[in-house]
């Protein structure tokens, strides 16, 4: 039995000795609230970075208090803006106690670059606290290895270490690193002692990787020998870019998470935007969820809060961002059997609601078809054309986007084209993808007002 499997067979043990352990480490500053003292508690709540990472701004400001637990305020008074973020889905399967004693280098990939970067991590799924106790990002040179010279110890409130509460999520603070455009980034984080279970996304189609012992300052990855295709506990990442104009967040299910593209790809429909919005310097931000509907919560079965339910967090809640663009309901129909396509497009309308309250503008999407899909019903396909033909009537979005058409058989409607088609009859192909993500209108994009509806 390996060392971080014996941990788990002691998890009910071990769950307390996390909660002991959090006071321990409180000498080196692990509890992150309720643990800041007077001047802290006193900080400026106009400092809007400050209330936001729990920290100052990296050049001795005042530090304000956390965000509340499963919230963030979103960042704007300097030019914080997400070039990375994903949607916590539910907890990893078979990890009731975490990963103790080992380092977890997750691997993203950027949209905007910039100058300074901050990260967050989530504890929203376990009824424990996690211990951190040590973080580090650096640049990516490939697999798990870093670039030379660009790997940054994390730090938050300026410790190194941290206790992050359950249910709840942190912002390190800024570190100075130069972050490239369409790179990668690595995130590595060590968990010393067992926690609850692992807040995490499960699709990642990126390849991250684990090895024993705290090896957060490693830049060669060698000790890295343990793949995985999921993303644990980091949730966003955030760069100072003086160029920025803010950041799109792609809302949506697998069809946005980009289940059917290649793994190591970055050629889901988000990743395509990316790459045609980087020389205006806006940063694209991919928060879909297999699975995912706009009307039922599903956390337990990983795919999520409902799109009602989570767009406060996983779209208000990131920073710099302008404009939503919004895929979501082929599985109301699919998985949740809903059969009243006025149902959809309310909760689609409620979310736009919601994105207007902060002047965001909302480009909506139609449903793509399904009918080589094992689910396809012809009463599965009278409603997705009735929700369609309501999105494409107006009154649910600012502005449509007709994915629904880019992907279609042309000789069979109800069917994505068999070039587009990943083999499944749902799910685009990197080509599909490819076409979806070339067929926003990057004017519609950078409208800052939302139409009035």
């Amino acid at each position: 039995m390996n060392r971080h499997r014996g941990f788990a067979l002691l998890g009910g043990l071990i769950g307390v000795v996390a909660l002991v352990c959090a006071a321990i480490f409180g000498g080196f500053g692990l509890l992150a609230t309720g643990s800041d003292t007077g001047a802290d508690a006193g900080a400026d709540s106009a400092n809007s970075t400050a209330a936001t990472s729990g920290t100052g701004t990296g050049t001795g400001g005042p530090r304000g208090q956390n965000p509340p637990p499963g919230r963030a305020a979103p960042a704007s008074a300097d030019a914080w803006t997400g070039t990375w973020a994903t949607a916590p889905a539910g907890v990893e399967t078979g990890m009731p106690y975490g990963h103790p004693g080992r380092s977890i280098r997750n691997v993203v990939h950027t949209s905007i670059g910039g100058t300074s970067a901050r990260v967050t991590l989530s504890n929203l799924y376990s009824p424990r606290p996690l211990v951190i106790g040590h973080a580090s990002v650096a640049v990516g040179a490939g697999g798990p290895r870093a670039v030379d010279g660009t790997l940054r110890q994390l730090s938050f409130n300026g410790r190194a270490a941290v206790t992050i509460p359950a249910g709840g999520q942190l912002i390190s603070d800024p570190v100075a690193l130069r972050v490239p455009y369409d790179g990668d980034l690595l995130v590595t984080l060590f968990t010393p002692v067992a926690g609850g279970p692992v807040t995490y996304h499960p699709s990642a189609l990126q390849t991250s990787y684990l090895a024993d012992g705290d090896r957060t300052q490693d830049p060669s990855g060698a000790v890295y020998t343990e793949p995985s295709k999921v993303w644990r506990y980091l949730t966003a990442v955030d760069v100072q870019n003086r160029e920025s104009r803010g950041a799109v967040v792609a809302f949506g299910d697998s069809i946005t998470d980009g289940v059917g593209s290649r793994t190591d790809a970055n050629s889901r429909w988000p990743d395509i935007l990316a790459d045609r919005l980087s020389g205006r310097h806006i940063g694209v931000l991919n928060e879909g969820i297999g699975g995912n509907t706009v009307l039922q919560d599903s956390v337990q079965d990983r795919k999520g809060e409902s799109g009602v339910s989570r767009f406060q967090r996983d779209v208000l809640d990131r920073a710099g961002v302008r404009t939503v663009v919004i895929d979501l309901g082929v599985n109301d129909i699919l998985r949740g059997q809903e059969r009243d396509p006025a149902r959809i497009t309310a909760g689609l309308r409620e979310m736009t609601r919601q994105a207007h309250t902060r002047g965001l503008r909302v480009i909506g999407s139609t449903l793509t078809p399904f009918g080589a899909h094992r689910g396809y019903t012809a009463e599965n396909e009278s409603v997705r054309e009735r929700v369609n033909a309501e999105i494409r009537a107006g009154g649910v979005f600012d502005d449509v986007v007709d994915f629904d058409r880019v992907v279609r058989d042309p000789y069979a409607p109800h069917r994505i084209r068999p070039l587009y088609d990943a083999g499944d009859g749902l799910h685009p192909s990197d080509a599909g993808y490819r076409a979806m993500g070339r067929a926003l209108d990057l004017e519609l994009l950078e409208t800052k007002a939302p139409a009035a509806l």
